[in-house]
């Protein structure tokens, strides 16, 4: 099993993050938030400021830096900060200060007086669900709306009457923070005019290219450097506020600047989950046949209208076969900071809701949660022809159950000692995706090759994909491989980010090495090369003609050459019109609830997953285990609170509940391995994020098995478990 190529770096704190670097001359940035939820910034005074010790600088929305408005296609405009004076959101970036140190920077701050007209500000989902407004169409295009309808039924609503079963009710799921151990920063470098940024983000291109356009620079006069990321899932897709600011400052200012924002700010001046309410009606036959799906979902969105979570047409849309499908997507735009992808948006809050609803359902039918799954197992998302190119979800859920001792499930209460035990059980799925991405192969004449993508490795493991990928591609040992990523300058390698990597990068790379094969062995056979005017075939890392080889290396120093360059590039086509693709889960959780004090704790954890092939197992169970801890951490601990003026009651590490090693047991995943080589030549489907999909559910359910309380939102509380 291999080792991760960059874990040695990590644990010995030798790899270099983005505000590791330090360069000659330095000054440091500190961003000054504002103090209101919504308003007009009318005057502010950095007197005091610009005349406190070491500070170069203070820039304002009435003094501000040369940028503009990024706009990338699918994306849409990313938001850049001190262009105007209009306040939307209570810790809206409003201010840079640059000093000789953090610290001179961070104290000068404090001094800037700033004067609001201040306005009613909108923060609460709930009170703004009356004046929702549809959600625009999402980035497949899909309207805010859909439904299905068979023959003969006039809508859903006729679907529920005739149903003999029917479920109905509202979930909700907290606003989340993506809150990852790097805090958002950058480190700017001007240099004869062309600039280099150091930020841990998910793709430097687009980076490099919203940069670029933000300063009115040429593309190429941008470099974008990210080797390691400690952490995104999301949050770092988009350049960030400290990029912006640190280079625009530094070309400014003529020194290196370098911004990091502090753990706090993290929590307001970048962008997170939003929260949702989704209603939900079943109706099914006594059998468990569903009959009709109805699945209304509501999100938070900051006021620009940036982002929708959407939960309905993430989960609804295509989990289980129904006759009578219906979902609706809503937004309320609020003052509050922006959303954005997080790890399974859509999905994961969605599965919440969802999972739930069929866990009520199976006991309204007394109907094994298990069976009730299986049965409206779909071939195909409903109303659509094109049926899944490899599902293999009913053999997940059998290992699962025969390995969880799932048939050994009490009906009622199972007690141990003073805790209330019970199991929980969920599907978790993910839509298969692939982006646009270019991969560079260089072979070497000292025989080994170099791999290389501008693709970000956020923890994920793809720079070991990259050596795996390319040793088996190049019929060559891994540790002839060096793998490089995390830089614009390299090819394109798309963003790491929809659990897209490894299918994207591997089918490139795979497309890399055949075009560097034909081109070998098409230099081996070259008038004055070794084996001019004959056959020549390669395996091994080696070209062979009538029974003599050499390896590449050699060859190419006997043809007077260092190396041999090429590219490959891949990107969905023609196979994404013949199937319908996503990645299988089941989710099953023990949990125990204590008697006396209500304190509810996952005991054990379970995931088994259809993936299709899986490239590195050690990498790809850390994924999967990371992915189901979020989903605890969803159900139990994680949830924003936000004041009535805007203000997050909790935006610190000290107040945000994140699960600690005492929280999470021992967590299991197994893999139900069939390369799906419909999706991509590697056969690998995405797992990034579908191992927190339907974990939150799993947890709940497992928590109504144990107590008999059924608890409709997230997170899970002491509170929601008292009894009477």
């Amino acid at each position: 099993m291999i080792t991760r190529l960059d874990a040695p770096l990590k644990v010995t704190g030798g790899a270099k993050y983005g505000a590791d670097h330090t360069f000659p001359g330095m000054v440091h940035g500190y961003v000054l938030l504002s103090t209101i939820a919504h308003g007009e910034i009318e005057a502010m005074d950095a007197t005091a400021a610009k005349s406190a010790p070491g500070v170069l600088e203070v820039y304002t929305p009435f003094d501000p830096l040369a940028l503009l408005t990024p706009s990338l296609p699918i994306f849409g405009d990313t938001w850049v900060p001190l262009q105007d004076k209009e306040v939307t959101y209570y810790g809206q970036p409003i201010g840079f200060v640059v000093a000789e140190t953090f610290e001179q920077a961070r104290d000068a701050a404090s001094l800037v007086e700033v004067a609001y007209r201040e306005r009613p500000a909108r923060t609460s989902l709930a009170e703004g669900l009356a004046t929702a407004e549809p959600a625009s169409p999402g980035f497949d295009g899909a309207p805010p709306e859909i439904e299905v309808l068979e023959d003969g039924v006039e809508s859903i609503e006729a679907a529920l009457a005739a149903s003999p079963v029917v479920v109905e009710a509202t979930y909700t799921t907290a606003t989340q923070n993506h809150a990852a151990m790097e805090p958002h920063s950058a480190v700017a470098v001007w240099d004869d005019g062309e600039l280099t940024v150091y930020s841990g983000n998910q793709a430097s291109h687009m980076q490099a290219t919203e940069l670029a356009i933000a300063l009115d620079l040429a593309p190429e006069a941008v470099h974008a450097v990210n080797p390691f990321v400690g952490g995104a899932f999301g949050g770092k897709g988009r350049t960030s506020t400290p990029a912006f600011l640190a280079a625009a400052a530094a070309r400014s200012l003529g020194r290196p600047v370098k911004a990091a924002l502090t753990r706090e700010q993290v929590f307001t001046a970048t962008a997170g989950r939003a929260a949702t309410v989704q209603k939900l009606a079943i109706g099914a036959e006594p059998d468990g046949t569903l009959v009709a799906l109805r699945h209304d979902s509501w999100c938070h969105t900051d006021t620009a209208r940036s982002f929708v979570e959407p939960t309905s047409h993430g989960t609804s849309r295509e989990w289980y076969a129904t006759k009578n499908l219906s979902i609706t997507q809503k937004v309320v735009p609020l003052n509050l900071p922006p959303t954005t992808f997080m790890r399974a948006p859509g999905e994961a809050p969605g599965s919440f809701a969802l999972e739930s609803a069929l866990d009520e359902l199976a006991v309204k039918l007394g109907m094994d949660p298990i069976e009730l799954r299986v049965r409206n197992n779909s071939t195909a998302p409903p109303g659509h022809d094109l049926q899944w190119s490899s599902k293999h979800l009913d053999e997940c859920f059998r290992i699962g159950a025969d390995r969880f001792g799932w048939a050994h499930r009490p009906a009622g209460t199972r007690t141990d000692g003073d805790w209330l035990v019970g199991t929980g059980v969920a599907t978790a799925v993910f839509p298969a995706l692939r982006f646009p991405a270019t991969v560079g192969i260089t072979l070497r004449a000292d025989d080994t090759a170099v791999v290389a993508t501008s693709g970000a490795d956020p923890g994920t493991g793809l720079l070991t994909v990259l050596s795996l990928v390319g040793a088996e591609s190049l019929d060559i040992p891994a540790d002839r491989i060096t793998p490089r990523l995390g830089d614009s300058a390299l090819p394109p390698g798309g963003m790491s980010g929809g659990s897209t990597a490894t299918a994207s990068a591997g089918t490139a790379i795979m497309l890399a090495a055949t075009k560097a094969i034909d081109e070998l062995t098409a230099l081996a056979a070259d008038p004055g090369a070794p084996f001019a005017g004959r056959q020549v075939t390669y395996a091994d890392g080696r070209v062979f003609a009538d029974g003599e080889s050499m390896t590449f290396g050699e060859l190419l120093r006997a043809v007077g050459r260092e190396t041999l360059e090429v590219t490959g590039t891949s990107a969905p086509g023609e196979e994404m019109t013949k199937h319908s693709f996503a990645s299988w889960g089941a989710q099953f959780v023990e949990v125990r609830v204590h008697k006396w004090t209500r304190e509810a704790r996952v005991s054990r954890m379970l995931g088994v997953f259809d993936a299709g092939r899986i490239i590195n197992d050690k990498a790809a169970r850390s994924q999967l285990m990371g992915g189901m801890i979020w989903g605890v951490s969803a159900a139990l601990h994680e949830g924003l609170e936000i004041e009535a003026n805007g203000r997050l009651a909790n935006g610190d590490f000290a107040s945000y509940l994140l699960p600690v090693n005492a929280d999470i047991p021992e967590v299991e995943v197994q893999f139900v391995e069939y390369p799906d080589t419909l999706h991509n030549a590697v056969g690998a489907r995405g797992l990034g994020e579908i191992g927190t999909v339907g974990m939150a559910a799993a947890v709940a359910n497992a928590v109504y098995n144990a107590t008999g309380i059924r608890v409709r939102h997230i997170p899970i509380t002491i509170e929601d478990l008292l009894e009477g």
